[in-house]
């Protein structure tokens, strides 16, 4: 079934209020958690609700709690901050096994404001995913392995670019938060996991393990929120 993300009612004004609060708190601000309105609204779409400077110093607040906490994204949602930005970056060294299989390869950083995607062919790969606002767990989720991103960049410019593998995973978890979905929503609820569970029992660079010991398959699961 359907269903429908409610658009944020934040205006501007509110926007600029709690970006103003996080730039003048002299502290990184905390990763908020699920529950959290901000997580389950349509985020506004950027159109000058900051001025440039404004941006370019959330931006880097952005990119410094990702490098903390630690990610590969964050996306303005996940500090309270109801607006249509995300930052990108993976450079951690893994596994060159599990970096083959999960065809993952490193991602410089990118803000994307306003992005949209779209799956380019009919190849899914399943693999575990988590969440900085879903602490301890992980789960399965089915993604296009290939994806068109359409977005702008801070100075305003639109861009085209196609992203795949791990590169496509992570677009496709930051997209989806400015758009009020959590990767549950979109996880094979049965391989659910704490990440010490995870470790314990299911850490390899597949899932073929964990669908066997815990009963799912690989395929699209949970509600279709378009």
């Amino acid at each position: 079934m359907t269903q429908t993300v409610p658009p944020t009612t934040a205006g501007a004004d509110d926007i600029r209020e709690i970006v103003e609060r996080i730039l003048s708190a002299g502290s990184l601000p905390p990763i908020v958690q699920a529950g959290h309105p901000a997580l389950r609204q349509r985020a506004a779409a950027f159109d000058g609700q900051l001025s440039a400077g404004q941006l370019a110093r959330l931006i880097g607040v952005m990119r410094e709690v990702m490098h903390e906490a630690p990610g590969v994204g964050l996306a303005a949602p996940q500090l309270g901050i109801p607006l249509q930005l995300a930052v990108l970056e993976d450079q951690f060294d893994v596994d060159p096994d599990a970096a083959a299989l999960r065809n993952r390869s490193p991602l410089e950083f990118l803000a994307i404001l306003n992005p949209r995607y779209t799956a380019a062919g009919t190849g899914l790969a399943s693999f575990y995913e988590g969440c900085l606002s879903l602490n301890g767990l992980q789960a399965v989720v089915a993604r296009p392995d290939t994806v068109v991103l359409e977005y702008q960049t801070p100075d305003g410019a639109a861009e085209r670019r196609t992203f795949s593998g791990w590169q496509a995973r992570i677009v496709q978890h930051e997209t989806d938060h400015l758009n009020g979905i959590l990767y549950i929503d979109r996880a094979q609820l049965r391989s659910l996991s704490s990440n010490a569970e995870y470790a314990a029992h299911w850490a390899e660079p597949g899932i073929s393990k964990a669908r066997e010991g815990l009963g799912f398959d690989d395929g699209p699961a949970g509600i279709s929120l378009g």
